[in-house]
Order: structure tokens, then C-alpha cells, then sequence
């Protein structure tokens, strides 16, 4: 069993290889001051940062419910993206603050909490599914985001 500091380090080394292989290249920062990578977008002479939030795999909603993966990310987070990452499928899905904010289920003053399904939903009014997440998936983001393909 993995801990939770090597799931949060494995999603991040995930976001670099997956950029990494669009010749997108990544840092990490040293601490923690709520960007985990600064990527570096060459065809836009542009650096990005990055927040990073890692599930290892989905787990049931609510302890008993359809299996779902979900996310809290705090509002406060300096960073201008967000890569929410899927261990288990090594989907990473990447969405701007604004992005995110519009698409969270659960908004408070402190936090976003995105849900995404991953079996068949039953409240799908509430909470995201796979297909209505695909537009934020990190290979159809390229272009839009870092100007590559």
C-alpha cells in the first residue's frame, strides 16, 4: 500500500512524464507554497504553474455508493492550472482556476471538491461523469493550453 506522500509524488512525476513526452518540459518545486510544477510551454515562451491532486484509485461515494474519484483543492492556491490525477487509469485531467471552480460540485470558502464517476451514476445531476470530463483530459488540453499537439 502505497502512503499518502508517495500518491501525491507518484501524480506529480505522472503530470511530468505525460508533458515530458510533448516535449512540454516541468520542475518541481522544492516546498510546498501550493504549486507542485512549473512547466515550461516552449512554442508560447511561457512557464505555467501547476497544483497538483492525486487519487490513487476511485473508492465508492459516500462509503457505499458508485465508485467515484474526487478531489479538494483549496481556492487560495497561487497556481494558474490544475492536474487532477487518476493513479489506477493514469488519467490526468487539467483544468484552469476558473475551470475548476465552475465545474466543482461543492464550493466553499476554503475549498473545491470535484467528483467524477467512474461507474454508472445515480444522482449524475450532481456529480461529473467520465464523458462530460473528457474535454479537460491533458491530451485534449495541449494545444489550447501549452500550443502543442
Amino acid at each position: 500500500m502505497l502512503a499518502k506522500r508517495q500518491i501525491g509524488k507518484a501524480g506529480e512525476l505522472l503530470v511530468q512524464y505525460r508533458l515530458l513526452l510533448r516535449g512540454i518540459e516541468s520542475s518541481r518545486m522544492t516546498t510546498d507554497a501550493g504549486i507542485d510544477l512549473v512547466a515550461y510551454a516552449p512554442n508560447r515562451k511561457l512557464a505555467l504553474t501547476i497544483q497538483v491532486k492525486t487519487n490513487l484509485k476511485p473508492k465508492p461515494g459516500g462509503g457505499k455508493g458508485t465508485l467515484a474519484l474526487d478531489w479538494w483543492v483549496p481556492c487560495a492556491t497561487p497556481a494558474q492550472l490544475y492536474a487532477l490525477v487518476d493513479l489506477e487509469m493514469e488519467r490526468v485531467w487539467l483544468l484552469t482556476k476558473a475551470e475548476l471552480a465552475r465545474t466543482a460540485q461543492q464550493i466553499s470558502s476554503e475549498r473545491w471538491h470535484l467528483y467524477i464517476y467512474t461507474g454508472s451514476p445515480k444522482r449524475a445531476k450532481t456529480w461529473a461523469t467520465l464523458g462530460e470530463m473528457e474535454q479537460y483530459l491533458l491530451e485534449n488540453r495541449l494545444q489550447k493550453v501549452f500550443g502543442v499537439s
